[in-house]
């Protein structure tokens, strides 16, 4: 996989944009970096697609802008020269596919059936689009695909929102899953970039899915852990467990045998993803405590904290099982 898709994977959600007025392209832009999104397909759909494509990369060259609808090389030629870094077909065109695979241009173009991935495998790809998803058999022809394309990754898009996006970004053989849900046209045209930006953080935070896991106590020793997991068993039924470095009562409370991390304790956030959650964070300037990080025995990480407390708590994040 080359690195713009492991990008793309890190982002989770790639914004599939229509701009018809190139002076919106630039506080377009803007709208998705402050949610916390710094990634779009701009889609040759318009006439000022490749200047809307220019103007963004001038103005925010580290923002990950890629072409959509591209269906011939002249228009692969003229996104490039854009500032595009990535090319989306809606169909798998040998011609175009070829055509950038020759030159090293990353291309995710489109498919729709096995023939169509077959033939992205032939020209070298591991990556592509499957387009329309949801009229081209949605979640359950990915689910399928998965058996006999094991090497290859998908970028689903067509009929993506909200309340389909989890179905798909859980299936192993998701890389990504493009959609124009959180840019809505009505906003774009009305200038409404902060409810934009708005939607981008909700659909962020939809992706990552957030929960409180668990508040950790720190305790002067075991046996004042000890004498706390029991009282809240006594109290509301939650179970004493003991591990080998804390006491939890059932998932919600754990309490430390020596104090750790955190002035007052730590709290444990899980997350969906956790990779993308620290890319994320990291994007929006947090930092984390490299040292702190727990990883399973194939070598995913489970666990990682932030590198500053708050308010008196240490934050880590945790991987849902």
């Amino acid at each position: 996989m080359n690195q713009i898709c492991k990008e793309i994977g890190s982002y989770g959600l790639v914004p599939v944009i229509k701009i018809d007025d190139p002076e919106k392209a630039v506080p377009l832009a803007k709208a998705l970096c402050d949610g916390g999104l710094p990634v779009a397909e701009i889609t040759f759909r318009t006439k000022c697609a490749a200047e809307a494509i220019a103007r963004i990369t001038k103005e925010f060259p580290d923002m990950l802008v890629g072409a959509g609808t591209v269906l011939t090389t002249e228009q692969v030629d003229q996104a490039v020269a854009a500032g595009s870094k990535f090319i989306v077909s809606p169909g798998f065109n040998p011609k175009v596919v070829a055509y950038c695979v020759e030159k090293n241009i990353p291309i995710v173009p489109g498919t729709s059936r096995p023939s169509d991935v077959e033939a992205a495998i032939e020209l070298g790809l591991d990556t592509v689009k499957f387009f329309p998803a949801e009229a081209a058999g949605g979640v359950a022809m990915l689910s399928s695909m998965g058996g006999p394309y094991a090497g290859i990754t998908f970028m689903p898009t067509g009929g993506i929102d909200e309340k389909n996006l989890m179905d798909y970004l859980t299936l192993k053989n998701v890389l990504a899953c493009g959609g124009s849900f959180m840019v809505k046209n009505k906003y774009i045209a009305e200038n409404r970039f902060d409810l934009i930006t708005a939607d981008v953080k909700l659909a962020m935070t939809t992706m990552l899915g957030f929960k409180l896991a668990h508040i950790g106590v720190n305790c002067e020793n075991a046996d004042e852990a000890k004498k706390a997991a029991l009282l809240m068993e006594k109290m509301f039924g939650m179970t004493a467990k003991e591990g080998n470095s804390s006491i939890f009562a059932d998932s919600q409370f754990e309490f430390m045998k020596e104090p750790y991390l955190g002035k007052k304790g730590h709290i444990a956030i899980s997350t969906n993803f956790i990779d993308r959650a620290v890319d994320y964070f990291k994007r929006n300037g947090f930092k984390f405590n490299e040292a702190s990080a727990k990883y399973n025995d194939k070598g995913g990480l489970v666990a990682i904290y932030f590198e500053d407390d708050f308010f008196g708590f240490a934050i880590h994040l945790v991987q849902k099982k």
